[in-house]
């Protein structure tokens, strides 16, 4: 089995899988998300796929905002209760799925890693895929049988704000995935404060994702990264706005070969808590 086999699954494969009885076919998740706008779960209600459970990335995959981040770790106990309700259990695995983009999914599979969940894959392009293929989609809301998976925090490495400004000063690369015009501090439309951690290089994380929401092929991946000076051997981290698109960017670090890459859960909004840290602008790093 490949790395891609271990993070990625495609609507043929999955279809396949859920055409299996239980307790073969894996537990999936629906987490669409918006940033802004009406509750995704209003999605969900209309039409998903059959046998998904909706999660709440905001309410549900993260702890309250507050002075950790606007999407910071979430308690461990609560988790554990929120998928055991999905229908989550040990050692069985789980594909989660979004609009398409991969954004939110991606953060729900680093947080299920980050919980000792290692079986957790994304399905690539989302519930748009799944609809373009012509795959069924249901209203029908599913009760899974509950769940026994423990969470044990500490699956997935994570960086603080110290161990942040660390590899960005040098100790390895930090990726800042936001858009260029953030990373600059030409514009905040989120947070009070423009612009980005000294010393952290932007690579935004839409470049990974192909015109079709898909993300882009393995070894692409890795070629960019290696171009941004991410070798074998070097530490690596990311961050965005609040830990959400640069979960994206970590899960295209795993599948670049990267398996040891850091999220720094609280990212933007977390760092500029502090007025005593320092804050860069302009297109240098």
């Amino acid at each position: 089995m490949s790395a891609t086999d271990d993070l990625l699954v495609d609507v043929a494969t999955l279809a396949g899988e859920l055409a299996d009885p239980e307790p073969a076919a894996p537990t999936v998740l629906d987490v669409r998300w918006r940033l802004a706008g009406p509750p995704a779960r209003e999605d969900y209600a209309a039409g998903h796929l059959p046998g998904a459970v909706f999660v709440d990335l905001d309410a549900e995959l993260c702890g309250a905002p507050g002075p950790e981040g606007r999407h910071p770790l979430p308690d461990p106990a609560a988790l554990q209760r929120v998928l055991r309700a999905a229908g989550v259990r040990t050692g069985h695995p789980v594909v989660v799925y979004d609009g398409g983009d991969g954004l939110p999914a991606a953060r729900a599979w680093w947080t299920l890693r980050w919980a000792g969940h290692e079986s957790v894959r994304v399905l690539d392009g989302g519930f748009a895929a799944w609809v373009s293929a012509g795959q069924p989609v249901t209203a029908e809301v599913p009760t899974p049988p509950p769940g026994d998976v423990t969470v044990v925090p500490g699956g997935l490495p994570v960086l603080d704000a110290d161990a942040a400004a660390e590899l960005a000063a040098g100790a390895g690369v930090l990726f800042d995935v936001r858009a260029a015009p953030r990373y600059r501090g030409e514009t905040e439309p989120v947070d009070p404060v423009a612009g980005h951690v000294p010393g952290a290089v932007n690579l935004p994380t839409t470049e990974h994702i192909a015109p079709d929401g898909r993300l882009r092929a393995a070894a692409t991946l890795r070629s960019r990264f290696a171009q941004a000076g991410v070798e074998p051997g070097v530490r690596v981290g990311a961050y965005c706005g609040s830990g959400v698109t640069a979960a994206h960017t970590v899960f295209a670090l795993h599948l670049a070969g990267h398996p040891d890459a850091a999220l720094y859960v609280g990212s933007w909004s977390q760092w500029v808590t502090d007025p005593d840290r320092p804050v860069a602008t302009g297109a240098g790093t």
